[in-house]
């Protein structure tokens, strides 16, 4: 049996300096160490970060005497308030969030100041969709599915609707004419569905280009959009698929997803026991490709594919 590795399998940019930093605190460090939130959606990873003192908390009012103690910010980032937050209570913040989650919030803010809407394409309970959308002003629509695409559009052209009746009546209402100027903006979770946002893109620009001026910033991570081709590629190219990844891990989930639609045999396994329990699933495999989500150690990956071998290949 031939066991094949995508090149872009495991950590990305963002997820390997949040964790190597928050390692080198923790090592460095003769206090417990906060995490607001999971630093990243990897059960392995989480479990070592405990044994080193690292303590995930929920909010920073589970911080005891915080003056002074230090919170790490997850590569997902967290809400505009939460830096208020933490100001006010004397926390230090390490801020570990991916920068290009940091730049999507830049974006963001500086249309949120014009009053320009702003659809968010991504999974509205991922923790980088709240965060993100909290910068994002009061003229923000999340999108994660068609249904809720063809709802927001739909509200956007009602509005435009009102605007141009009242403009009849009243021309000279400067505030009218600021509200007709008003952008359409698009922006995406780094680890949204590269095809589907391409999908939602069109659809947004068929319908209200011609009406308001839209604003399409694709903020899909490269590596993403590159282990999602890859993905893609590969299992197409074999008959039997293991994705490897935490369960809450929501680029992993994609990989999975892209991989099922076109290998049968595929699975998504968050460690080399989760392999053990589906490995009967492989037994008449020739090829099997093998995909690691952007949280997943290389340490689990190598795990994976030794239990591959040493099942099929003795």
């Amino acid at each position: 049996m031939e066991i094949i590795l995508g090149k872009m399998a495991g950590f990305c940019g963002g997820v390997k300096n949040a964790i190597d930093k928050t390692y080198k605190e923790a090592e460095n460090s003769t206090e417990e160490i906060y995490c607001l939130g999971d630093l990243v959606h990897n059960p392995v990873v989480l479990k070592k970060l405990e044994k080193m003192g690292v303590k995930i908390i929920n909010s920073l009012n589970e911080v005891p005497n915080p003056d002074g103690k230090t919170v790490i910010i997850r590569a997902h980032g967290v809400t505009k308030d939460i830096y208020e937050q933490a100001n006010k209570m004397g926390i230090k913040i390490k801020d570990l969030t991916c920068p290009k989650v940091l730049k999507i919030h830049d974006f963001v803010s500086d249309y949120a100041k014009n009053g320009d809407y702003i659809f968010l394409i991504g999974e509205g309970k991922h923790p980088e969709v709240i965060g993100t959308k909290s910068f994002c002003g009061e003229n923000c629509t999340v999108i994660e599915n068609e249904v809720q695409l063809d709802e927001a559009i739909e509200k956007i052209k009602v509005k435009l609707n009102k605007k141009t009746e009242d403009s009849k009546i009243d021309n000279n209402s400067q505030h009218i004419e600021k509200d007709n100027k008003r952008k359409l903006v698009i922006v995406a979770q780094t680890t949204f569905n590269l095809e589907r946002f391409k999908e939602f893109e069109e659809k947004i620009k068929q319908e209200l280009s011609n009406s308001m001026e839209v604003i399409v910033n694709n903020t899909i991570c490269d590596a993403t959009r590159l282990r999602q081709e890859e993905t893609d590629k590969l299992s197409k190219e074999v008959d039997g698929m293991v994705v490897i990844g935490g369960k809450k891990s929501s680029n992993t989930n994609k990989l999975y997803q892209i991989s099922l639609s076109n290998c049968e045999n595929a699975v998504m396994v968050e460690d080399e026991s989760d392999l053990e329990s589906v490995l009967e699933k492989f037994k008449s495999c020739k090829k099997i490709g093998v995909m690691a989500g952007a949280s997943t150690p290389e340490e689990t990956i190598n795990n994976v594919i030794v239990m591959l071998e040493n099942a099929f290949n003795k």
